[in-house]
Formats: structure tokens, C-alpha cells, sequence
């Protein structure tokens, strides 16, 4: 225990408060999934966002800069469902990536897939910034037909 709080206490403060944002945003987001679904539990997120989930035209440096902090941000996250919250589900984790994202200006997509392995439904989420898997490490993701039209959370950059 001393070894994590160590280890916390040395993280640069832009990454202390991800955590903190993404340990207390992944049981809510369960909370939430469980007992009101995937579509209420889209809209109350995308809700929060208002207008922060929205970027303008950025130029490379600032895009640079933007995969730095999405990658720290999927690192919190992975951190917080790992140590505080360990039954969190891949959905549940990619919603609160997803949103730590957008209140960043960051653009990114959820994107949900399933396949049938050995005659059982599987269903997978990861979360994609301009077509590269943010959460999901190697290829797993590559194994599921995603469902583009029926789950459109996203965030759109205007120009």
C-alpha cells in the first residue's frame, strides 16, 4: 500500500487528477450502465460535455501534444480500473476515456464490436483517436465487427 501511494504522490499533478477524475468517474459510469443502459448513460456523459467535447482545427504541435495527453489519459484510466476499480468492464473503461478525452478537446470515438468464438457472443469497447486503438493494446480489437451506425459517441471537430 505505501508503494502505491509513493507512486502517487510522484506523478506530475496533470496525471494525479486524471486519476482521481477517472476513479471516481469508472463506478459511476457503471453505476449508470447497469441500471439505465448504454444509450441514457451516452446521453447523460454527452451532456456533461456541452461544448468542451468539441475541437477546432489544431495545428501538429498542438496534435502532438494531444496524443501525449491521450496516451497519460489511458494510462490513468487503466490505473484507476486496475488498482480502485477492478471489475470494470472494457465499455466502462472506454466511456470514461472517451470522456476525460472530450473535457481535453481531445477527439476520439468508442467504438463497440462482437464476434462469435466457439458458438458463445462476445462484445468488446476500445476507444480510437483518428483510427488508432487508444486502450486497446496489440489487435484484439481487429477480431470484432464493429457497429459504426448504431453507437455514434463521439466528438466532432468542427472546421
Amino acid at each position: 500500500m505505501w508503494e502505491r501511494l509513493r507512486r502517487f504522490s510522484n506523478l506530475d499533478p496533470a496525471a494525479r487528477e486524471l486519476f482521481l477524475r477517472a476513479l471516481l468517474l469508472l463506478p459511476l459510469i457503471s453505476f449508470r450502465l447497469r441500471f439505465r443502459g448504454f444509450g441514457a448513460t451516452q446521453q447523460t456523459l454527452q451532456g456533461f460535455l456541452g461544448d468542451s467535447g468539441k475541437s477546432g482545427t489544431k495545428n501538429s504541435t498542438v496534435l502532438a501534444n494531444d496524443l501525449q495527453r491521450a496516451a497519460l489519459t489511458t494510462r490513468m484510466v487503466n490505473a484507476a480500473a486496475r488498482y480502485a476499480w477492478k471489475n470494470a468492464t472494457c465499455l466502462e473503461k472506454s466511456l470514461a476515456l472517451w470522456y476525460l478525452l472530450a473535457r481535453q478537446g481531445i477527439a476520439s470515438t468508442v467504438r463497440i464490436g462482437a464476434r462469435k468464438l466457439d458458438d458463445k457472443f462476445q462484445a468488446h469497447a476500445w476507444v480510437e483517436r483518428e483510427g488508432v486503438p487508444l486502450d486497446d493494446p496489440g489487435d484484439s480489437h481487429r477480431h470484432y465487427a464493429t457497429f459504426d451506425v448504431a453507437f455514434p459517441l463521439h466528438t466532432s471537430e468542427t472546421p
